[in-house]
């Protein structure tokens, strides 16, 4: 979002060194010419940097936000709104659930719906997402205006510890200066640029999201949640999809969790390639990609032909083009992310970042917009609140979801040792599967908590149907410290899946056979 190089003249008055370690401590901004001065500027267009921004001008605050959008390698651009709105997790669900709804159909004839199975048309679904995008690009156009938050649609670099410079499309600069300066630019898709043909013929989720036509027979290479999506919703659309993966699958994820993810995933029409790393794409005449992959394992080299092939091999945060040297805001060397304190400030104490694109925060759309607004309260004098990265609930929206929250088993055992640890689980059949006789061997859920009564509940882990609507309400009773015996306390609704977290009653310990039986 933020890549290339930005060159900005400088007013001649009193401008001084824009690195002299005084002015960045204490001064305010030197002089400079044509100037437009503010309160708080954010600088990104995401759900963190908004929502800062937002929350800041209804506090009375004068707010502008410098928002600038790169097209991706292939050309791909969007409006206003972020990786979430755009590329990540809006035309993400909206997509999972055409696949969703593709499986239902499958199920209908067997509850008595004389429904025939279509082949999925793409270029429908895919305009009436992009159509659905485009109206929130809308919608925080509107917002900003509303909330009294000047929009600049310009790529910004810092000028000095207090001013920012912005490049319009068309080269025209602006000069801006703020007591205050958040850094909500995010992060953008990883590619493999050391693999021949990968930059050239590959894309991304920056890209899939946005193609009219469909991707045929694809390639995602990648271990991570964004590959598992996107194998996962073009497998349920009704494409050959192949997922390829060179180490462990989620790895910041509970193990368990994620090898029944693969297994679901390698069992309902998704070619799992486990333990293989890709070498060339090269073009076919025609419009076809041959990759070549070797094994790891026995160094055995293969290659198989694709009409797409998807990197997600992780994400790298938007701070190239930002000159932080210029301020003097300091970076973690290996991940490139902006290092900051619990108040979210960096190394200069007036700029702050949020988000993605600071280091040890979680890559999710809630925690930054909470960090956002909780910061511009700051800011405003009306909280001294930090933000609680603890305990953060989040789902993967894979063909069969999988939503946590705290600890997963691996954490809990290295934190508190594994004689302290106590883990309740089950597999289960949620009632809708069972009409259609349809597989639910990976439906399954686990409890970690400690041994010690009353057992506090260090995290739960859910395998199944609407994973994220499940975890959202058990993660409030986790966030309050909600131990063993209170959870088996609360009744549960019947016939739901989210009961079966309510029922857990089956330690790993015990070796007794947690499936579930009878209704």
């Amino acid at each position: 979002m933020w890549a290339g190089r930005v060159g900005c003249r400088r007013g001649s008055a009193g401008q001084g060194d824009p690195t002299d370690t005084a002015e960045r401590q204490e001064g305010p901004a030197p002089a400079m010419e044509g100037r437009q001065c503010y309160d708080l500027l954010v600088i990104g267009g995401g759900s963190g940097g908004l929502a800062c921004a937002k929350e800041a001008a209804q506090l009375g605050k004068k707010v502008a936000v410098l928002d600038y959008v790169e097209p991706s390698p292939r050309g791909t651009r969007w409006g206003l709104g972020g990786t979430c709105v755009n590329v990540g997790c809006i035309p993400k669900k909206l997509m999972h659930q055409a696949a969703l709804l593709g499986v239902m159909i499958r199920d209908a004839p067997h509850y008595g719906w004389g429904v025939a199975q279509a082949p999925h048309d793409w270029a429908t679904m895919a305009d009436a997402v992009q159509n659905h995008v485009k109206s929130l690009n809308w919608g925080h156009r509107v917002q900003l205006q509303d909330r009294k938050v000047k929009y600049f649609n310009v790529k910004a670099s810092f000028v000095n510890t207090h001013t920012l410079c912005g490049v319009s499309k068309g080269g025209e600069e602006t000069l801006l200066s703020a007591e205050h300066i958040v850094i909500a630019t995010g992060g953008r898709p990883r590619y493999p640029t050391h693999i021949e043909g990968a930059l050239e013929y590959g894309i991304t989720s920056d890209d899939l999201f946005w193609l009219k036509e469909s991707p045929g027979k694809t390639l995602v290479v990648g271990a991570s949640y964004v590959a598992l999506e996107c194998a996962g919703l073009l497998t349920g659309l009704g494409l050959d999809t192949t997922l390829m993966i060179r180490s462990v699958p989620l790895r910041a994820f509970d193990q368990q969790m994620a090898s029944l993810v693969i297994e679901h995933m390698a069992g309902h029409g998704t070619r799992v390639l486990q333990g293989c790393a890709p070498e060339r794409v090269e073009k076919l005449p025609g419009r076809q990609l041959r990759v070549t992959w070797v094994d790891l394992a026995s160094d055995r080299k293969d290659a198989g032909t694709f009409d797409t092939v998807l990197w997600a091999i992780g994400r790298v945060p938007e701070t190239a083009s930002l000159n932080l040297e210029k301020a003097g805001v300091r970076m973690n060397p290996v991940t490139g992310k902006i290092l900051v304190d619990a108040q979210e400030a960096t190394s200069i104490p007036h700029i702050y970042a949020i988000g993605d694109v600071a280091e040890g925060r979680p890559e999710l759309t809630p925690t930054a917009i909470m960090a956002g607004r909780l910061l511009a309260q700051r800011l405003s004098g009306q909280t001294t609140d930090l933000m609680d990265y603890n305990n953060v609930p989040t789902t993967v929206f894979t063909p069969l979801e999988y939503g946590c929250v705290g600890l997963s088993e691996e954490a809990a055992v290295a934190r508190h040792g594994e004689e302290h640890v106590e883990v309740y689980h089950a597999f289960y059949k949620p009632l809708e599967f069972t009409v259609p006789q349809r597989d639910a061997s990976q439906c399954y859920i686990k409890m970690v908590c400690l041994r010690e009564p009353p057992q506090l509940v260090l995290g739960l882990h859910f395998l199944g149907p609407n994973a994220g609507e499940v975890t959202q309400g058990f993660a409030l009773g986790i966030k309050c410290g909600a131990s063993y015996q209170q959870v088996m306390r609360t009744v549960g609704i019947h016939p739901t899946c989210a009961e079966e977290v309510a029922k857990l009653r089956i330690s790993k310990r015990s070796g007794l056979d947690p499936t579930v039986t009878g209704c």
